[in-house]
């Protein structure tokens, strides 16, 4: 195994699904990437949620007392991959021994413990629990890169932790304004890869 690492690390930053995504999983998905190295990339879909499924009744599966704030906060579906294991995305406030630490002031844990804390008020200030998440493997996401499947933006906090799902995906599109000329908006229909019908 060589010891070169990917072109660039997209550690901390959005994967915005290209107008032109071939995966219909991930068509207007915007993918916070947690980790990019020579074993592959992980990250976790930011704007699609898990129908009828509220944090609450996860807790209340887990035998964890429910706290009013959280009974209807929404759980993102984080990608196809491991989808019965919950990742909690969060703001770097807090901090397990198991804690992965995140450019940007964000982080990853998958533990019970910081969904027991998240409820008695003791977790991060800023939290969604993600069920499943997105992977790639060595040197599979820089394919896709190449292939104009997904557009990168820098990430930021609010929008990670914005609950107007609907609109993630355009606002970070947005991000690209500059590229697209007027008003600041990104406008799809203007980039440039071949789609597949019309």
């Amino acid at each position: 195994m060589s010891g070169s690492s990917p072109a660039a690390s997209l550690v901390g930053r959005f994967l915005v699904a290209a107008p032109s995504m071939p995966d219909e999983r991930f068509q207007k998905s915007v993918v916070f990437i947690c980790k990019h190295d020579d074993e592959g990339a992980l990250g976790i879909i930011v704007n699609n949620t898990v129908d009828d499924l509220p944090l609450g009744q996860v807790y209340k599966q887990l035998g964890i007392d429910v706290p009013s704030s959280a009974a209807a906060q929404p759980v993102l579906f984080g990608g196809p991959v491991e989808t019965s294991r919950g990742l909690v995305l969060h703001s770097a406030d807090y901090k397990r021994d198991e804690t992965l630490l995140i450019n940007g002031g964000m982080a990853l844990t998958a533990s019970l413990e910081i969904l027991k804390d998240m409820a008695a008020g003791t977790g991060p200030r800023q939290a969604w629990l993600a069920l499943g998440h997105s992977g790639w493997g060595p040197g599979q996401l820089d394919h896709e890169m190449q292939d104009n499947a997904w557009l990168v933006v820098d990430a930021n906090p609010s929008l990670v932790f914005d609950a107007d799902f609907d609109a993630k995906w355009q606002r970070a599109l947005d991000q690209l304004g500059g590229k697209a000329g007027g008003g600041g908006k990104f406008d799809p229909a203007s980039y440039s890869h071949q789609t597949g019908r019309a």
